[in-house]
């Protein structure tokens, strides 16, 4: 089972997918919780060059309501992300898939809330 949810983006740019992508999350009501400039992080904390690479950590509120009502730990593997990594023939967005990332979980009506969330992320990715 793959674990993330991929589109390649040819001869794109970084902003111009981030800006896309900011969008297609909110569509399908997701906001972005936390961003990580992992490029720029690694340059700071240890002078290393990389690509461009940004995480994304999305949440749709009424779906983690109800995740964490069902699993009250599961905040642990919140928020989902999104990671857009540039590369050589453009951009390339990747979604976590919640469901491979809950499979840990014993909890039937978890992994259904994990699947809906899957399918939203699916289509926001598509939408891009």
């Amino acid at each position: 089972m793959s674990y993330s949810i991929d589109r390649t983006f040819k001869d794109a740019t970084l902003d111009a997918i981030e800006a896309r992508t900011r969008s297609a999350l909110a569509d399908a009501g997701f906001g972005v919780l936390t961003e990580i400039d992992v490029k720029a992080t690694m340059k700071k904390k240890i002078d290393k060059d990389m690509p461009g690479y940004l995480i994304l950590g999305a949440c749709n509120p009424k779906m983690a309501w109800e995740a964490i009502g069902l699993e009250p730990k599961v905040g642990a593997m919140l928020p989902c992300n999104v990671i857009l990594r540039e590369i050589d023939a453009g951009v390339e967005v990747s979604a976590i898939d919640p469901q491979a990332s809950m499979m840990a979980i014993d909890n039937a009506e978890l992994k259904r809330v994990a699947g809906e969330v899957r399918d939203l992320l699916r289509k926001a990715v598509e939408a891009i």
